[in-house]
């Protein structure tokens, strides 16, 4: 005879099994999707979420409302999507620059909290100068460097963006990180010169350079643009750091790989189509940037490895 403990027990067991098999057999998605960009409005993160997110709500049948959560290089908005339940209803922009983090003393997240769902974007990034600085190329800028401090527009402090900063003070210039985690106030930064220089990727400030507003007076590439023809890469100039700047879409760890799945095959969708293309290619983009999420976990090790190389030692 079971006592009323032991009834009580197996009455849990079987609702807790029924709960499970529920969310097994739940179709997914069946709700909205926040979409969550740890970056404020008008920046390359949040042009990437608005401009997919239309093809992901055709291809999950379901809405994906946008949500800016700027902070802390991108963990105010990571951390958000972090404390959501694993169930693939909360995915999040996810860049090069919140990556370069994991080389701090104390991170607030590991590479094993997130689980990438597929890289969007892959474009080279520069230094800008507004267009009526006195700093007309690199070379202006070295030898203004020599001469005193000058203030560089950054996402934050160890970014990618730093991380050129840190890079070039060690090559003799004296360069000092000013971080903007709003695009907006960045790219004001250089224009009202409150900053001498901004680190930016090309396509995040196409306005501005079709605007004759600013120019950029170095690509960190391997190969000169045609249309910055007469812009020189890094590497003509002896300095080999490139740093991928991408932005992936990401998802929390321990989300049904199911669930994975059926995001990367949606953004995969997306990354297929000719407005896609042709929006890489006016961003100044990589043609092939899309890398689906079973490749994605080993190309954010590679770029984590790349950016290592750079990194102040702990």
């Amino acid at each position: 005879m079971m006592t009323p403990l032991t009834r009580m027990l197996l009455a849990t067991c079987i609702a807790g099994t029924a709960t499970l098999a529920a969310h097994a057999q739940e179709k997914f998605p069946s709700r909205p999707i926040e979409f969550v960009v740890p970056w404020g409005p008008g920046g390359g993160a949040d042009q990437l979420a608005r401009k997919i997110a239309p093809g992901l709500e055709k291809a999950l049948g379901v809405s994906l409302p946008v949500i800016n959560a700027a902070g802390a290089t991108g963990q105010t908005g990571l951390t958000k999507m972090l404390t959501a339940p694993a169930d693939g209803y909360s995915i999040s922009v996810f860049i090069a620059d919140t990556l370069a983090l994991q080389m701090g003393k104390a991170p607030k997240w590991k590479i094993t909290d997130i689980h990438p769902a597929g890289v969007m974007i892959q474009q080279p990034s520069a230094f800008f100068v507004a267009e009526n600085s006195p700093m007309k190329t690199w070379k202006d800028v070295e030898a203004e460097a020599k001469k005193r401090p000058l203030k560089v527009g950054v996402t934050g402090f160890g970014s990618a963006d730093d991380l050129h900063v840190i890079y070039f003070n060690g090559k003799g210039l004296k360069l000092q990180s000013v971080p903007f985690p709003k695009p907006a106030e960045r790219y004001t930064s250089v224009l009202g010169g409150h900053a001498d220089l901004m680190y930016e990727q090309l396509g995040d400030v196409k306005s501005f350079l079709d605007g004759k507003q600013m120019r950029p007076v170095v690509i960190f590439a391997d190969k000169r643009f045609p249309a910055f023809s007469d812009v020189p890469t890094g590497k003509e100039l002896g300095h080999n750091i490139i740093i991928s700047q991408f932005r992936a879409i990401v998802m929390k760890a321990g989300t049904d790989a199911g669930r994975v799945k059926a995001v990367s095959d949606a953004l995969a969708q997306v990354a297929a189509t000719d407005d896609y293309k042709a929006w890489l290619k006016d961003q100044f983009a990589e043609a092939d940037s899309f890398v689906p999420a079973a490749g994605a976990v080993a190309f954010m090790k590679g770029e984590l490895d790349a950016m290592s190389k750079y990194a102040p030692k702990k």
